[in-house]
């Protein structure tokens, strides 16, 4: 069961090109600067959004995450 937090509900739009402001209360959170990346992680209950670290970014073939099944681990197995 998730439990409610007693903190507010913050709130922001989406513009017609997908852009929105982040609360000033998430950006202090996350202590968020100009050029900084944001994780959105999808899980069953929502999304969350973190701020990405130092290093989490160096890894070239992050972005083919769709290429990590059972199947591919087999096909590239010997290479």
């Amino acid at each position: 069961m998730t439990v409610l937090s007693k903190k507010p509900t913050l709130f922001s739009k989406v513009s017609v090109k997908s852009q929105t402001v982040i609360p000033r209360a998430v950006r202090e959170r996350l202590d968020l600067k100009a050029g900084d990346t944001l994780r959105y992680r999808l899980t069953d209950e929502g999304v969350l959004l973190d701020k990405m670290t130092a290093g989490e970014g160096d890894d070239p073939f992050a972005a083919f995450s769709e290429w990590a099944g059972e199947a591919d681990e087999k096909a590239y197995a010997k290479l």
